[in-house]
């Protein structure tokens, strides 16, 4: 047996022994899978906070924008990406995925960073959707293989810190640079050229997933799987909270700059910036005190916190049906939106996305449910910019209905897998 192999089954062989101790190598693995989730958030938001200035820049029409908006790393790049990431993780093991996309994803920055026409931005653009969203599905399920059985949801929800930790940088970036205009935007694309190469640099360092490892000798990863019984159930309630919420959050994270800086007439570049980091900043806070802390603690308490986030996202929205679109009243959207979904949002989807599936389809479950949540978001935000001009109305209440299907499945339908080990949990199931 090989070092590396050795390795992963002590590794395995101590989540059972010390089901709520976390190592330094499982932080470390966890913190190196989930700058898979900084680069994420950390593009979409650097595209959003951009995008009134690329449109000036390059003379697109609104149609144009929500087209850019549609391809890349928050919707249809992304979710063909996720697909196919997602389903060679299961065959190929997670490590040779996550290293080879962090080399394209940064080729995509470097032609969005240095564009000088429309081609070079879309281009640059779907390509960063597609590596993005290949790293994602076999990140995210490295981390869920590695975690202590009782200590899942803590890690699955210290890369969510970090899909949250990317927009405050590249905002406060974006912000400090909102004077140079379409130039700080490009530094700002500079800057997630580095980390990703940075981190391709350090993951070359951990072992393979000792689960997956284990799990390749002896099982086969058949599609067809999928489409029966606990997985076909375990995929409609991914995907349904998932895209339910994914269509508001896409929304926010990309949107929001331009949305009020179009709409607001007394917001400068730098204020619509600002304000949008404020609701990330707040999900960093609220995912590090409550998520990672109760969040494994047991199926009642996975239960209440989803409950408190549903219904302060689903008034977060309502907001805007009886209030005027002001700074006051967005601040207001923001802080409560923000809280909620750090609660009742991609976290859970995270850690349910692991739970829920066998080693050797986990990834492709989850690729597939990222993949359908983002291409649909695609098609969303493309018509997000037109709505948009009719003013804030018919967003927030699409939004606001998105809002409350999510939590309500979300609720009355959870799994109850809370400090299971998912070898247990795959035996309850089947």
């Amino acid at each position: 047996m090989s070092e590396a192999s050795s390795k992963d089954l002590v590794e395995l062989k101590e989540n059972h022994s010390h089901p709520e101790k976390i190592t330094k190598e499982q932080w470390k693995a966890s913190a190196l899978a989930g700058m898979a989730s900084y680069l994420d958030a950390g593009s979409i938001v650097v595209l959003g906070a951009g995008l009134a200035l690329f449109q000036e820049y390059l003379n697109l029409s609104n149609s144009a924008v929500g087209l850019l908006a549609a391809i890349g790393p928050n919707a249809i790049g992304c979710a063909i990406g996720s697909i196919i990431g997602g389903r060679l993780g299961d065959k190929w093991g997670r490590k040779r995925i996550y290293q080879i996309d962090l080399l394209v994803y940064a080729f995509g920055v470097l032609l969005i960073t240095f564009c000088f026409n429309a081609t070079m931005l879309f281009v640059g653009t779907f390509i960063v959707g597609v590596a993005v969203g290949a790293d994602v599905p076999t990140s995210l399920a490295f981390v869920g293989e590695v975690a202590p059985d009782k200590a899942r949801g803590k890690l699955l929800g210290f890369t969510q810190v970090a899909w949250s930790f990317g927009p405050v940088v590249v905002l406060w970036l974006a912000m400090f640079l909102a004077d140079l205009g379409v130039t700080g935007i490009r530094i700002v694309f500079l800057h997630l050229f580095v980390v990703a190469l940075v981190t391709w640099y350090l993951r070359r360092s951990l072992s393979e997933s000792a689960r997956w490892t284990k799990a390749a000798k002896t099982k086969g990863s058949q599609l067809r799987l999928l489409l029966k019984g606990s997985n076909l159930r375990g995929m409609a309630y991914t995907a349904t909270i998932y895209l339910f919420w994914n269509l508001a959050a896409g929304t926010a994270g990309i949107f929001n700059p331009y949305i009020i800086k179009t709409l607001n007439a007394g917001s400068s570049q730098a204020l619509s910036v600002g304000l949008s980091s404020a609701g990330f900043i707040i999900s960093i806070i609220v995912t590090s005190l409550v998520f990672m802390r109760y969040s494994d603690r047991n199926f009642k308490t996975r239960k209440l916190l989803w409950g408190i986030g549903a219904v302060m996202q689903v008034v977060a929205y309502s907001l805007f049906l009886f209030l005027p679109f002001t700074i006051p009243v967005i601040i207001a959207n923001i802080l409560m939106f923000s809280s909620g979904g750090a609660l009742a949002g991609e976290a859970f989807y995270k850690v349910f996305s692991q739970e829920l599936f066998p080693t050797m389809l986990r990834g492709t479950a989850q690729g597939i449910t990222f993949g359908i949540s983002r291409t649909i978001l695609g098609v969303w935000s493309f018509f997000v910019p037109i709505l948009a001009k009719t003013g804030i109305g018919p967003v927030a209440a699409l939004l606001s209905v998105f809002l409350l299907i999510s939590g309500s499945v979300g609720f009355f339908f959870m799994p109850d897998t809370s400090g299971k080990s998912l070898e247990q949990i795959a035996k309850e199931r089947a």
